[in-house]
């Protein structure tokens, strides 16, 4: 009868679940009544955010608790010494102990499987956590498998930028452990970013509540926003469309399989960009104002401008921590350029071990070195409009060539998708196949129409929906809901990064 409010392996708990609107809804309820006391405003926060986790990633949330008690000391420590050797020591077993850990989750079968094939050994990978967990808690957990838990590639970001900045004294540790763990658990950003600065995140902790009238009302654009971007546009064009083509590229024609390419482009943009719109809303009707993490990136006229737009937390952060750590551009222009490959090499890493997140990192690093050397060899130039829009679709399609191999299963789907796209394009079929998948076709369009709408007309749609009644508000959120909800695919569709 009470299920619910335990983990459940094959539901957990996500945005555009019906029950997560109860979670937070309850929550909200509660929170009217102590929100006013900073101190106990943040504790309530922080035990609704594990939970949270609990809920969304079962008993991973042992992590996000060792990292909070790992990073929260280090950084108190680091802070409370002038020993800067001491200092370094410690800042090195933050990032140490944090890619440790990450690593071990997800990156065991990868060095595992290489080790077994370069010296034919048979070793086999062990679930640590497993182990333990069921040692103490008497539970029955696979410990012959390693499953990623969600949201640890973004918190572990997190704890370290912490670490790193306190070493680097531009700020000052938080005043206790509850307050940290509020920091590195908030829950609305917490499984797929975006990945929050301690120096942007901290100082709100200690600020009291206060949200004027239009960000109330943005907050809940936000939201729809949102969710209109997952469940209309995302999920609808994956199930019915790009997922298939991905899966058995051969059995579609060329055109075909550029259409999944363009769907699969506005499809992870809809989807983490809802996730992110979201995570905004929800966080700013609580108090707490995120910055965004995309900027209509594919309005970019270039390489260097689409990761400025795309994903901003963590590209930043790979600037901040890994580019500028490796001397960034202050090491002459041969290092620049090769500090911008491995920065995009371990980005693409990042994303899991692959050969596939490797090129496709190694494609945009070499795309960013070479911009790079253009910008610097005819560094003042005037475009006129066609070459703008010449420059935005060359840049679009570059970022499309290297999302294949982001999104296909292995190299030989990739090698399939090319090949159909460049020698079996079907040109006597487009329109048989443009009427066969009009609906797909439309929903694609209608992404990309949006995506592409000038920014001062889409502030002006929020500023609108802001002024609009509240009756009519409620009125239009109740039809957009009812539109997603009969549009919605009984099977669970999880946001793209939670498996990063």
């Amino acid at each position: 009868m009470f299920d619910f409010l335990f983990y459940r392996e094959e539901s957990p708990l996500i945005f555009t679940q019906a029950i997560f609107w109860g979670f937070f809804g309850v929550a909200m309820l509660c929170y009217q009544f102590i929100y006013k006391n900073i101190s106990v405003r943040n504790v309530y926060l922080m035990g609704i955010s594990m939970y949270f986790y609990y809920l969304t990633g079962g008993y991973f949330f042992t992590l996000l608790i060792f990292s909070t008690l790992v990073d929260y000391y280090i950084g108190k420590w680091i802070f409370a010494s002038d020993n800067e050797t001491k200092r370094k020591l410690l800042v090195t077993a933050s990032v140490v102990i944090n890619l440790g850990v990450l690593g071990y989750f997800k990156y065991a079968y990868f060095f595992v499987d290489s080790i077994n094939s370069l010296f034919d050994t048979h070793f086999t990978v062990t679930n640590y956590l497993a182990v333990w967990t069921n040692a103490l808690a008497t539970t029955t957990f696979d410990i012959n498998s390693i499953i990623l838990p969600v949201g640890i590639s973004f918190y572990t970001f997190q704890t370290i930028s912490y670490s790193v900045d306190i070493y680097r004294r531009q700020v000052h540790p938080v005043r206790n452990i509850w307050d940290f763990a509020f920091y590195v658990s908030f829950f609305p950003q917490l499984v797929a970013g975006p990945i929050v600065r301690a120096s942007d995140f901290v100082p709100q902790i200690y600020q009291p509540y206060k949200v004027s009238e239009v960000e109330y009302g943005k907050a809940i654009y936000l939201i729809v926003c949102g969710l209109f971007k997952k469940i209309f546009i995302s999920d609808y064009i994956s199930i019915n469309f790009v997922d298939r083509v991905f899966a058995s590229p051969l059995n579609y024609s060329g055109f075909e399989n550029l259409m999944g390419v363009y769907g699969y482009a506005i499809q992870i943009y809809c989807d983490f960009s809802g996730y992110t719109d979201i995570a905004i809303g929800l966080s700013l009707l609580m108090g707490f104002r995120l910055n965004i993490n995309f900027n209509s990136p594919y309005k970019a006229q270039n390489i260097t401008d689409f990761w400025r737009r795309w994903h901003i937390s963590l590209s930043s952060w790979l600037r901040d921590y890994l580019y500028i750590s490796l001397g960034g551009n202050r090491k002459g222009k041969f290092r620049t350029y090769l500090n911008l490959l491995i920065t995009m090499l371990l980005g693409g890493l990042w994303h899991g071990a692959h050969i596939r997140f490797i090129i496709w990192g190694a494609l945009h690093g070499l795309a960013l070195a070479v911009h790079k050397a253009y910008m610097e060899a005819f560094p003042q130039q005037t475009t006129s409009l066609g070459g703008k829009i010449l420059n935005g679709v060359i840049t679009f399609h570059f970022v499309c060539f290297c999302w294949i191999f982001f999104r296909a299963a292995d190299m030989q789907i990739v090698g399939n998708i090319l090949s159909q796209i460049g020698t079996n394009f079907g040109f006597e079929y487009i329109d048989l196949n443009v009427i066969e998948y009009y609906k797909i076709f439309i929903v694609i369009m209608i992404g990309f129409v949006v995506h592409l709408l000038p920014s001062d007309y889409k502030n002006q749609l929020s500023d609108t929906f802001v002024k609009l009644p509240d009756l009519t508000k409620a009125i239009m959120i109740v039809g957009i809901m009812l539109l997603l909800y009969q549009v919605k695919t009984s099977e669970l569709q999880p946001f793209i990064y939670f498996q990063f």
